[in-house]
């Protein structure tokens, strides 16, 4: 039996004061399995990237438990929670807000995760990795090249390539194909299960695409900050 490689325990986060604030999450609870891919589905404003961002650790939730793996992410300082997320989750943001660098080239933002963690930019090992994840999201050849000038299906290719250098446990993606034609939006997703078949990570994925949603093997539905 697979353990858990995210458990939220009665999460909620409340946006604005008491009283007059508005309810994201409200008290979700769930076990996600390592060495899974699950999609989380709903309704525009229904929760869907609240969640994932409490999830990840990009915002803390105003009340409940989040662990990645067995590591509670509430007492960690967010210098620690900091280092946490670069060293052990993958996060993929909305084709439409990749935030990849413009000053550098494909490979330097590949593998900007391993740089910030104290590699230098110039190992070997370090643009090796770079160079063996642009191959397998098929940019071989292409590292030097400005991703500015890539098409959104490549960009997003090269965030994929960028959540998956540091070998993390979780892989979070945001919309990852949002925006993207049929195309380029099947490449993204087969590298996401990838992820999952041949290195056994775990990928939580929102997403607004029935799809998308479909390639998952597990689907959540979220509506008013709630899990149905």
């Amino acid at each position: 039996m697979r353990g858990a490689a995210l458990r939220l325990e009665a999460v909620s986060r409340r946006h604005g004061g008491p009283g007059r604030g508005t309810v994201a999450l409200d008290a979700v609870s769930c076990v996600v399995p390592a060495g899974s891919f699950t999609a989380v589905v709903g309704p525009s404003g229904s929760g869907k990237s609240t969640f994932l961002r409490c999830a990840a650790g990009l915002d803390r939730p105003t009340s409940g438990t989040v662990r990645i793996g067995s590591t509670d992410l509430g007492p960690l300082s967010e210098a620690a929670l900091t280092r946490f997320r670069r060293d052990r989750i993958g996060f993929v943001f909305p084709s439409h807000a990749l935030n990849l660098v413009p000053s550098l080239n494909a490979e330097e933002n590949v593998v900007l995760p391993l740089v910030l963690a104290g590699a230098g930019p110039a190992d070997e090992r370090v643009l090796a990795r770079g160079r063996e994840l642009l191959a397998r999201v098929g940019l071989a050849g292409r590292g030097g090249q400005d991703p500015v000038a890539f098409s959104g299906g490549e960009k997003q290719r090269v965030a994929v390539a960028r959540a998956l250098v540091t070998g993390p446990e979780v892989v979070f993606a945001d919309e990852p194909t949002a925006a993207l034609d049929p195309a380029s939006a099947d490449l993204v997703l087969g590298l996401l299960e990838d992820a999952v078949r041949i290195d056994g990570r775990t990928v939580v994925m929102v997403t607004h695409d029935p799809v998308a949603a479909g390639r998952a093997e597990t689907v959540l539905t979220m509506d008013g900050g709630r899990l149905r």
